[in-house]
C-alpha cells in the first residue's frame, strides 16, 4: 500500500503546485515504490518541428518522482529536487505525456528514482531520468 493516495497527490497538485495544475498534470497510479504522472496533451507543449518540448519531459519526469518518494514516505511535501539528468531518446509526437517512475533507494536525507517517459500510445520511450530528492531531516 503507498503512502499517499491518488487523491491526495492530486490535491497537493491542485492546491499548492499551481503551474503543475494549469499544465493538468494528474497521477493516474500509486502504488509502493511505483507512480504514474500524466500529462494532458495542449499545443503549448509544442515546440518547432511539431514535438513535445524538452521542459514538459522534465516537469513530467520530477512530478512523478515526487509522487513515488510520497509513495513511500508519505506526504512530506517539503521534499526538494537535489539532482535530474535525462535522456531525450525519441521525438515525441503531439500527445499526452505519460511518466512512469520507480523508486531506486530511500536512505535518511536522500531518495533516488527514474523514470520512464512515454508519448501516449507508444511503447518505446521518448525520454529516460534519474533523479534524487532531498527528504527534510525528521521525514519519513
Amino acid at each position: 500500500m503507498p503512502k499517499i493516495t491518488k487523491e491526495d497527490f492530486n490535491r497537493i497538485i491542485a492546491e499548492e503546485m499551481p503551474l503543475a495544475h494549469e499544465l493538468g498534470f494528474r497521477l493516474d497510479a500509486i502504488e509502493r515504490g511505483r507512480a504514474v504522472i500524466r500529462i494532458p496533451f495542449n499545443k503549448s507543449m509544442l515546440r518547432p518541428g511539431n514535438t513535445i518540448a524538452g521542459p514538459v519531459m522534465m516537469a513530467a519526469a520530477g512530478a512523478a518522482m515526487y509522487a513515488v518518494i510520497m509513495s513511500e514516505l508519505g506526504a512530506i511535501k517539503e521534499a526538494v529536487t537535489t539532482n535530474l539528468n535525462i535522456n531525450f531518446l525519441l521525438r515525441p509526437e503531439p500527445g499526452d505525456i505519460i511518466a512512469e517512475g520507480h523508486l531506486l533507494k530511500v536512505g535518511r536525507r536522500l531518495a533516488v528514482a527514474e523514470v520512464t517517459i512515454l508519448g501516449e500510445g507508444s511503447d518505446a520511450p521518448v525520454a529516460h531520468a534519474t533523479g534524487t530528492f532531498s527528504i527534510p531531516p525528521g521525514s519519513g
